[in-house]
């Protein structure tokens, strides 16, 4: 974890320039004071990467992955939403359809009455 961190100074509302830390790989600087966590903003290219495996960790089905990720990118387009807003917001938007559908192509209506 050390190599991986840096440290730097940041604006909290205690204090102007408060002692902190960073991370080298996504150079997210945290502020611990505040309980604030940061957003990122990643380029499309990289939002895409995060979306795919997103998807895969939250086995989304192919036909959900294509439709999660063009809502990604229609988000993304929008300007100023952060990675996580994102990624959050095309997920429920899967959800949403998927529920409104209620039968999925491969799966039998169950009635109890039939």
């Amino acid at each position: 974890m050390e190599e991986n961190t840096f440290k730097d100074y940041t604006r909290t509302s205690v204090n102007p320039s408060t002692k902190t830390i960073g991370h080298r790989k996504c150079g997210i600087v945290f502020n611990f004071i505040d309980g604030k966590s940061p957003k990122k903003y990643s380029s499309r290219k990289e939002l895409k990467i995060l979306a795919a495996k997103f998807a895969e960790k939250n086995e989304l089905l192919m036909e959900n992955v294509e439709r999660f990720l063009l809502e990604v990118d229609r988000l993304k387009s929008r300007g100023q939403l952060s990675d996580v807003e994102i990624l959050i917001g095309a997920y429920r938007k899967i959800l949403e359809s998927k529920n409104a559908l209620k039968v999925y192509p491969n799966e039998k209506k169950h009635n109890p009455l039939i």
